[in-house]
């Protein structure tokens, strides 16, 4: 049976109160009643030996008023601590009672040998019992020897308290005690209800928010100040997931509409063009030139399904690599030449800076396209009558390879997300209406499944973007024939 997090978080808290509790009363009551017993048999003792003090005084000296001093006093003392007063002779004969509410009076009676040999060898005498037979019900009982100045026994006393009142006094403790410990249970168990609601609360507060996310809001935020280093962390983790989601919501419906519109422009123009053929609008001599504009307009379409492939690809992590040893500056020499007549048509001046024979050890199609894009960006956005500045030299283990064109750069708001997937820049400013921001995405991912690094700069009226290659290993020399 499943349960929500409040409800296993407030039964473990009244579980841990309850066990707490229970464990604190009962060792609280134990003592109590420990220290009552204690408390009540040093009180009997107490008294046991003051009246044995002056019960000797008064049988050796035999005087009248002493022996009615006595009496006042027992009768005072049985009065006022609720508690019964017996003396016998040595022999444990009973020669007078004193009891809290009939007084004093001669009852008779023995006292049990056993008690008679214990106080007189021990001078002292405690027990929980009935004293024989003299005492109706359980008491605590507490016997003194009365000696003369010789050491010879006069006379014995005992005090005795039913037990019946020690455990009313702890009766009531207890029952004073339970009311502080119901009070403060039901005090403990309000205070964990409501700390356990507020733990609970941001949890719920996620589950509510996952929920809208799940229904396609991307704009609920849950709060990150909640008292709690955990759940704090698990907020702003949760919080920067949804900024996540939600910019990949945005990439992606640009996505969609920039692919819906890239591949609908090239279509309608192959369709208009080879309809226009097929009807004779289009003269006979003139369906070449049209037919070379169909041509470009099918390689459009296919590098844009290439490079969709090659970004599910990557994101699967399908995209696979086979290094073998080229010529990188061979390569790029033949991508500038490829884009000579954009080059020609905007006037762009070209500086070309390559090592000779820079090998490198990487996938040629797939280095190619990662050249092929960066200098296409850059043919179409520098300005016209710019300057084009390409390198690539060795540097210790790795190829370095940097392209820079003057233009309009990169705002800086744009920098950090240059190479993000789907990510375009600004469209009212950027002259490029065209691509679905996957570019640069495919061109970061293949120099890193190289083991290479790249990165922008754009300042100053230029930009410019640098990455490195691992460089093929020298080649080992032949072995001299025989």
């Amino acid at each position: 049976m499943k349960h929500s997090f409040f409800t296993k978080n407030f039964i473990s808290s009244l579980i841990l109160i309850l066990v707490v509790f229970g464990l604190a009363a009962g060792t609280f009551l134990y003592q109590i009643d420990r220290y009552a017993q204690s408390e009540k048999e040093y009180q009997l003792s107490a008294t046991a030996e003051s009246i044995a003090e002056l019960t000797g005084y008064a049988v050796q000296t035999g005087d009248t008023i002493n022996v009615a001093v006595l009496d006042a006093s027992l009768k005072n003392t049985a009065r006022q601590d609720q508690m019964n007063i017996i003396l016998a002779d040595p022999t444990g004969a009973v020669l007078m009672r004193v009891d809290p509410d009939r007084g004093s009076y001669a009852s008779g009676g023995q006292i049990p040998p056993s008690v008679v040999q214990r106080i007189t060898r021990d001078g002292i005498y405690t027990e929980s019992g009935t004293l024989g037979t003299l005492l109706s019900g359980k008491h605590y009982v507490v016997g003194a020897l009365c000696e003369d100045d010789s050491g010879n026994a006069l006379a014995m006393v005992f005090v005795a308290a039913s037990s019946e009142r020690v455990v009313g006094m702890f009766q009531e403790v207890t029952k004073i005690f339970l009311i502080i410990i119901l009070i403060s249970l039901g005090g403990a168990l309000i205070v964990s209800y409501f700390l356990s609601s507020r733990m609970t609360r941001p949890l719920k507060t996620m589950a509510n928010a996952a929920r809208e996310f799940a229904a396609g809001d991307f704009s609920v935020r849950v709060p990150e100040d909640n008292r709690c280093d955990e759940i704090d962390e698990l907020a702003i983790s949760f919080n920067n997931m949804a900024r996540d989601l939600e910019q990949l919501e945005e990439l992606t419906q640009g996505f969609i509409g920039n692919v819906s519109h890239e591949f609908k422009t090239p279509m309608t123009t192959i369709s208009g063009f080879v309809d226009g053929m097929l009807d004779g609008t289009i003269p006979q001599d003139q369906q070449k030139k049209y037919l070379h504009i169909i041509s470009e307009e099918v390689k459009r379409l296919s590098r844009m399904t290439m490079s969709m492939l090659a970004a599910a690809k990557i994101q699967s992590g399908e995209l696979i690599i086979s290094p073998v040893p080229f010529d990188f500056s061979e390569m790029t020499s033949q991508i500038l030449l490829s884009f000579e007549q954009k080059i020609t048509a905007k006037n762009i001046e070209v500086e070309a800076d390559f090592a000779d024979r820079l090998m490198v050890m990487g996938d040629r199609d797939h280095v190619f396209r990662a050249v092929y894009n960066l200098v296409d960006n850059a043919v179409k956005f520098i300005d016209d009558g710019g300057r084009l500045h390409v390198t690539a030299y060795p540097a210790g283990a790795f190829c370095e390879f940097s392209i820079c064109n003057t233009g309009g750069g990169i705002p800086a708001d744009d920098i950090p997300h240059i190479f993000d997937r789907f990510y375009k820049t600004d469209r009212s400013r950027s002259r490029d209406r065209s691509g679905a921001g996957l570019g640069l995405y495919i061109v970061k991912n293949i120099i890193n499944l190289h083991g290479g690094d790249i990165s922008v700069r754009s300042d100053g009226g230029e930009t410019e973007f640098s990455f490195t290659l691992p460089l093929a290993p020298a080649a080992k020399p032949p072995k001299p024939t025989k």
